[in-house]
């Protein structure tokens, strides 16, 4: 679907260039946008060895497996049918760390791992479990302390101050997670019974 709502925008835009007689701004964009793209992408490229560099740094000294620790008794609690000794666990507290420290590119490969883990765990494959649920939940709402990712975007792009978004970034990604964690477990524990017996 995605795909084609691009194809849409991308045959929209020449068709209006075309209209209004200036279809040479469509070459000169592509070849100026390919540029652009070309070094933004070279500067996300220093900025991810950069941050996956300092998060094998830190995973070696231990940092990764303290943050682990503190976050375990939360993870616990938010997935309280995982038992805690299973490897989906294990994958779930390395992807909202990775995500805490900004790297969503790192956090996708153990957030994948966790989905595969908990598939495990489903007695019902084709229908998602609460955990499942609860886990996509929480990896997509992940607060976010360091976001490197989109300081590097920032820096590619020329901003003047990059870092800037920093404190605006916590708020809103701790709000949200706050906020998407409590529905969930709103919906699972109080509202979803009722739910089904007004679908019966």
């Amino acid at each position: 679907m995605l795909n084609l709502i691009w194809l849409i925008m991308i045959l929209g835009g020449i068709a209006a260039a075309a209209f209004n007689g200036r279809i040479d701004l469509v070459t000169e964009s592509l070849f100026s946008s390919a540029n652009e793209a070309v070094n933004v992408c070279l500067g996300l490229i220093g900025l991810m060895t950069l941050w996956l560099g300092i998060l094998e740094v830190a995973k070696q000294a231990g940092f990764i497996r303290f943050l682990g620790r503190l976050l375990r008794p939360i993870v616990a609690r938010l997935f309280p049918d995982v038992p805690p000794d299973h490897p989906a666990m294990g994958s779930i507290i390395m992807n909202i760390s990775a995500n805490i420290l900004g790297l969503g590119n790192a956090a996708t490969p153990f957030g994948l791992k966790a989905m595969d883990e908990l598939q495990k765990l489903n007695p019902h494959p084709d229908t998602a479990t609460d955990a499942m649920c609860t886990f996509l939940a929480a990896n997509t709402s992940c607060i976010v302390l360091v976001p490197a990712t989109i300081v590097g975007i920032r820096v590619a792009a020329g901003s003047a101050n990059p870092s800037e978004i920093v404190g605006p970034t916590m708020f809103v990604t701790g709000f949200t997670m706050f906020t998407i964690l409590l529905l969930d477990y709103c919906w699972r524990n109080f509202f979803r019974d009722k739910y089904r017996r007004r679908r019966k």
